[in-house]
């Protein structure tokens, strides 16, 4: 008797209606996200808000869905659902914040929303990339 494991994906609004969110909405909501965030890093107290907030920065801007932590993984000729661990060490990320990702991160996010913003729609998939990726930038985050 064998057993179908399957993972449902949440429903991911289509790459028009991504473009046309980030465009109307996002180009405007991203810039005050991130100042929001930003100042509650550095106010120390509202840190977890703070990265809570750039982890959700895709989601804000672009309407990008979250990746699903398991996958599907065939063990013995059955699948078995496994979660997936891809996170750098605490004390490695904590320390990459501290020396890199705080300041690193604000500048990549900026570059981002000039670059969507000045090439009028051209750099939109390199845009997309870039906001995507702040979690990784700003702690090596891996979601």
């Amino acid at each position: 008797m064998s057993q179908n494991y399957y993972v449902q994906e949440s429903p991911s609004p289509g790459c028009l209606i991504r473009v046309l969110y980030f465009l109307f909405f996002g180009v405007a909501i991203g810039p005050v996200w991130i100042a929001i965030s930003w100042f509650l890093i550095i106010t120390i107290v509202g840190m977890p808000l703070g990265l809570w907030m750039i982890n959700r920065l895709p989601q804000v801007m672009t309407l990008k869905p979250p990746r699903p932590s398991a996958r599907l993984k065939n063990v013995n000729g059955q699948w078995v659902v496994v979660q997936a661990d891809r996170q750098a060490p605490f004390i490695l990320r904590a320390l990459y914040f501290l020396l890199i990702g705080w300041w690193f991160s604000l500048v990549w996010m900026l570059l981002a929303w000039l670059f969507g913003t000045l090439t009028l729609g051209l750099g939109l998939p390199l845009t997309f990339w870039m906001i995507d990726q702040v979690p990784a930038v700003t702690t090596l985050s891996r979601n």
